[in-house]
């Protein structure tokens, strides 16, 4: 009898291991069908707070609530099976205390099934990612530009622009990989400083407009398939759902107006009984 082989997801340990081996693959997901569509082909999936801006229409990521981020990653980890899953947790969720932080984690993970959760941290934050580790919650980190930070650097703006601001981001970075996390996010940061980055930290670095320099890559879903007008510098576009979406929809509404749909083939029709 030939053995079944049952596919198991990527777990953290996988992640760490894969560093100067292996180049690194993620995308967002916020729902169950892209999650399904995306899953075989990366080795993580990230439920971003982007998810506020992206699907629910706000200006920031700011006013993403924990209940938003359990939802949305409820529906991904149902989606998926192959990818490792790791949930952002939103802004006020972490930042008043370690012990909040573990709270806020250990019900993510405990109402999603995700693997791991994501915290926008600087050096202060550091000690809130080393009390998480030591009690079981696997930490990625978030460095460089952070969008939770919106208000305070009024803007999405890069990092490392300036021998201070350079130096602030490798203290984070290596604040953040003393503590324990598992991987780092490095967001808006120079090829140069990403590469110094990624050569003096444990943890493997995924980089979104942070050059090839890193370990990983990843970038929003949504803007990597073209659905918004407008996408960042960093962003490659693979495909234009935008246009075909607005084609398909356009073609729909003709046939409605024309009365070309539903035809024949859309159609209900019971025979009669003899």
């Amino acid at each position: 009898m030939s053995k079944q082989v049952v596919s198991r997801r990527v777990t953290v340990p996988d992640i760490l291991a894969l560093k100067g081996r292996q180049k690194i693959v993620s995308l967002t997901a916020y729902t169950a069908p892209v999650a399904a569509l995306l899953d075989p082909h990366v080795d993580f999936l990230l439920v971003g707070d982007s998810v506020g801006m992206v699907v629910h229409g706000l200006p920031t990521p700011t006013a993403v609530t924990l209940e938003m981020m359990i939802l949305h990653g409820q529906a991904v980890v149902r989606g998926s099976s192959h990818a490792l899953v790791v949930v952002d947790l939103p802004f006020g969720s972490f930042e008043g205390s370690p012990e909040q932080a573990y709270a806020a984690a250990v019900r993510v993970m405990k109402e999603t099934g995700c693997q791991a959760v994501k915290i926008e941290a600087g050096e202060a934050l550091a000690g809130t990612v080393a009390f998480l580790v030591q009690r079981g919650v696997p930490v990625m980190g978030h460095v460089g530009l952070r969008p939770q930070a919106v208000h305070v650097d009024g803007g999405f703006k890069a990092k490392g622009r300036n021998d201070d601001e350079r130096a602030r981001v490798i203290a984070e970075a290596r604040a953040v990989d003393e503590a324990g996390c598992f991987a780092i996010v490095l967001e808006g940061v120079s090829e140069a400083l990403a590469a110094e980055i990624t050569g003096s930290v444990r943890a493997p670095t995924i980089g979104i407009g942070a050059s090839p320099k890193c370990d990983g890559q990843i970038l929003v879903t949504d803007d990597m398939l073209g659905v918004f007008e407008w996408t960042p510098k960093f962003v490659r576009r693979y495909a234009d759902l935008r246009g075909s979406i607005t084609d398909a929809v356009s073609r729909y509404a003709a046939d409605v107006r024309a009365v070309a749909f539903p035809g024949d083939a859309e159609v209900y029709r019971f025979k009669a009984k003899e």
